[in-house]
């Protein structure tokens, strides 16, 4: 694969990536945040195999096919039978409307590229100058955290906080060892079926999981 190739290839990949956290802002159906993080796992393993190739590291191979099958195969799916059982299909009025959301992103992955931009200027490679996008969609994660009422919602937040911490260490390292991307994947899919048990829970004792709806509760 020529350096052009390569940086085109991974370019596309980390717009992808960012643009899914993007729509994840923009829609407001539950299944389309499922769909959307999916997309977004494909492109994290489409940017592992193309910095395996790249640096003759066959080891992040394994890394690639482990973060597919989790984050674009299992995750969404057991997303999906929660927001099945309990029959949830929109979110509800985020706490910020979806222009704002957006025009929010847009600073977010402002700030990204200003904070490292030290970094990239240090090290000017294809990867490095790609590390803006990873910090970027770290904030937006935070930002659905903050903004979305949905317990599910917030899951996909945290989600997206956690691939796009795995996209800073990809893109700052030239990958991470196997047994290192294996432990915070276990990790993560035990910290998604514990938060899938609690909205069950919170599901059926309370017959929704809007958290303005459980804080009037609360009062």
């Amino acid at each position: 694969m020529s350096d052009s190739l390569y940086t085109q290839l991974l370019d596309l990949s980390c717009g992808v990536f960012l643009l899914a956290a993007v729509l994840v802002l923009w829609r407001r159906e539950l299944a389309a945040f499922i769909r959307v993080f999916a997309v977004q796992g494909i492109a994290l393993a489409a940017i592992a195999v193309l910095l395996a190739r790249h640096e003759h590291r066959w080891d992040l191979l394994g890394v690639a096919v482990l973060i597919a099958a989790l984050r674009a195969g299992l995750l969404p799916r057991l997303m999906r039978r929660a927001l099945t059982a309990g029959g949830e299909t929109h979110e509800s009025e985020p706490l910020v409307n979806v222009t704002a959301s957006l025009l929010t992103a847009a600073a977010l992955t402002l700030l990204a590229y200003a904070v490292t931009r030290p970094l990239t200027e240090l090290a000017p490679t294809p990867a490095t100058r790609a590390l803006p996008i990873g910090l970027a969609v770290v904030l937006i994660g935070f930002f659905t955290l903050a903004t979305r009422r949905r317990a599910l919602s917030q899951v996909v937040g945290f989600l997206l906080v956690d691939n796009g911490i795995t996209a800073v260490a990809f893109l700052a390292t030239s990958g991470v060892p196997l047994i290192v991307e294996l432990g915070v994947s276990f990790d993560v899919l035990f910290a998604v079926l514990v938060l899938q048990v609690l909205t069950a829970r919170m599901r059926a004792a309370f017959g929704g999981t809007d958290l303005d709806d459980l804080r009037e509760l609360h009062d």
